[in-house]
């Protein structure tokens, strides 16, 4: 049986549960920061993400809800994320369709969901799963540290090749340069919430676990764009030779 482990080490292995399944590690992210995507394959990126993001307040209302009124620390955490998403000086989602349309495509077609792959919409229906039936300190791990504490990494290598490489204008990518600084403050309070509140053995193994699976599906999500959309027009490389 597991054993309830101390704050530095529950960091510590919540931190390692991410490793090696980094999306900013597969083959849709690295095609972008080293340049090789198109403004079509990027304006993909924003309808399947589009969905994923979207809901992300409505994930964060029902990890609210499951909060306990002693909780408020967790709470006021959740309210202001979700002010922010939602409300603060511009929607992010709206930041997101501004960069859509930058790359060629309609608002329209980024909020239709037969646009996204099935593989988005599967990322997006275990979000909702997990916010709605998960102990909400499962649900902060999961959400805030599993996938949304991974997106200063991700986008300090992409935001730079956007404005340099790819032609845009900061403010056609704004979206990426608030998330840059917005999510890693939102993944440490993220972090503080579940080693404050994830306090019993089991919480604990919970929450490491929905952790793995959080960035195995951003992985997954992830990876898929690039089957789905840059695989299929990539030249095909000469086979290797046969041994003797």
């Amino acid at each position: 049986m597991a054993e309830l482990l101390n704050t530095t080490d529950f960091r510590a292995a919540l931190e390692d549960a991410i490793k090696g399944r980094e999306a900013k590690n597969a083959s849709f992210s690295k095609a972008w920061a080293n340049g090789e995507l198109s403004r079509e394959h990027l304006a993909r990126w924003a309808e399947n993400h589009y969905h994923y993001v979207g809901p992300f307040a409505d994930y964060l209302a029902y990890i609210y809800a499951n909060a306990p009124d002693t909780a408020t620390d967790a709470k006021d955490f959740l309210l202001q994320n979700m002010y922010e998403e939602e409300i603060s000086d511009v929607r992010h989602t709206d930041l997101l369709i501004r960069f859509a349309e930058a790359c060629g495509t309609t608002r329209e077609r980024v909020m239709d969901i037969d646009n996204a792959t099935a593989v988005t919409r599967a990322f997006q229906g275990w979000c909702y799963a997990v916010a709605f039936r998960e102990h909400f300190a499962v649900a902060t791990a999961a959400l805030v540290v599993g996938l949304e504490s991974q997106v200063p990494s991700i986008y300090r290598r992409q935001y730079p090749v956007l404005i340099e490489r790819y032609g845009f204008t900061e403010e056609e990518a704004e979206f990426f340069d608030l998330h840059i600084t917005s999510d890693e403050i939102h993944g440490e309070r993220g972090y503080q919430i579940v080693l404050d509140h994830a306090t019993t053995p089991e919480l604990q193994q919970r929450c490491l676990q929905l952790v793995r699976h959080g960035a195995d599906m951003r992985f997954a999500y992830t990876k898929a764009l690039y089957d789905t959309y840059v695989a299929p027009d990539a030249p095909v490389a000469d086979p290797e030779p046969a041994l003797a």
